[in-house]
Formats: structure tokens, sequence, C-alpha cells
């Protein structure tokens, strides 16, 4: 009778937690930022896609399906989706990053892979501004705006990039009046190298007013022209 019991219970106890319905989805934006995307979009993303969590049993619940719908989402890099014991749909959720808006006919945004990212609604990025750039020269202008948004100093300083008709760079700076002439996408690091040995120098001697034009197209050599 005891064996009988335990049995009865344990087939209780697997019917129930099968049919359990899901009651709560919880959501986890990683580095806690859910800038351009909100919970409540999420949730009318998956019921638009008939994904009612509050009405689907636990075994007719596609994680794979879900996970797939969430990642298709425009702001979204990688989804992971989970259920808990207690019932519960989770997704840890990473959310695209840009490096730079790009100012075109419509505006966009290149996000840290290289790829075309379109603007949120509910968040504006504080980003270099990029213009003179086609669609399909993000690959051209990605590697530069890439190693600028990993260095400290560049991110501090550099506002925004512009591309000439001859496939050559200008970068603007913050709170400085001359123009830095950067060149084709090539040797970044050294010229980056040699424009930091060049802002020491002239800030240290009071001269970084001095200049209309410095010049990193050169080589070792930074070229400036005065005023």
């Amino acid at each position: 009778m005891l064996l009988g019991v335990v049995f009865f219970l344990f087939a209780f106890a697997e019917k129930r937690n099968s049919t359990r319905i899901l009651s709560d989805v919880n959501l986890h934006f990683t580095n806690n930022e859910n800038l351009y995307l909100t919970e409540e979009a999420v949730n009318k993303l998956l019921i638009q896609n008939e994904v009612r969590v509050k009405s689907i049993g636990k075994e007719a619940l596609d994680l794979n399906r879900v996970e797939t719908l969430l990642e298709a989402h425009e702001m979204v890099e990688n989804a992971e989706v989970f259920l808990t014991v207690d019932g519960k749909l989770g997704a840890e959720i990473t959310q695209r990053k840009p490096l730079a808006r790009v100012l075109a006919s419509a505006p966009f945004y290149l996000d840290r892979h290289g790829f075309k990212m379109p603007l949120s609604e509910y968040y504006s990025a504080r980003v270099p501004l990029v213009t003179g750039v086609r669609e399909d020269q993000l690959k051209e202008v990605y590697p530069l705006m890439d190693f600028i948004t990993k260095d400290e100093f560049l991110t501090r300083h550099v506002t925004g990039l512009h591309r000439l008709p001859n496939g050559k760079y200008q970068i603007h700076l913050r709170q400085l009046d001359f123009v830095l002439m950067f060149g084709e996408v090539k040797d970044i690091e050294l010229k980056f190298k040699n424009f930091k040995a060049f802002y020491q120098k002239a800030l240290k001697d009071k001269k970084l007013d001095a200049y209309e034009k410095v010049d990193l197209q050169f080589g070792d050599q930074v070229v400036c022209t005065k005023k």
C-alpha cells in the first residue's frame, strides 16, 4: 500500500507539472541596459506571434521558437530563453550596441559588429556622427570607428567622422578648432599614436589653438597648418 501511495503521488505531481500554465515572463537585460527595447515591446512581440505565455502549458511552449523570435528583433543581439521550475518563462536579452550614428536620408546606427542598426523610438545614443558614408561603405568605416570606440582618449575627443568623395576621412574633435585629416582607413594605430604625441606636445606648449589643420597622412610625421 505504501508503494502504491508513493507511485500515485509521483504520477500526480508529474501530471500537474506537465500541465502547469505559464504564469509570468521574467526579462533580464544584460548590463542592466534596456535602452533600445522595453519589456512592453518584448511582450507585444510575443503576443503578435501568438506566444501567449499565460495560456500555454509548459510542454506546449517551444523555447527555441521564442528565442528565434526575440533574436529576429532588430534591436536584439542575442537572447537566451529558459523555463524555471515554478512555471515562469525567463529571457536574458543582450541588445545591440551602436558605435556611431550615420547621417543619411534615413539615419541609422553602425553597431559594434559593423552592421546597420535602426534608430530606436525609446532612446537616442550619444555616439559620434558619421557623414558622407553610404550603407555599402560601412565595412570601410567600421575599423576606424571600432578603434576609436575602444580607445579612452579618442572616445573622449572624437565627435564625428566625414568621408570625402576621394575616400579619405576627416575627424571632428570636441572643443578643438582644427580639422584633423586622417586620410584613408589604413595604418590606424600608427596615425593615432602620432596624433596623441602631437596633442600632448601642443597642449604642453599651449598651441592647440594655433592650427587650422592637422594632417596624419605622412607616415611618422604630423603635418600642421597654422591659422
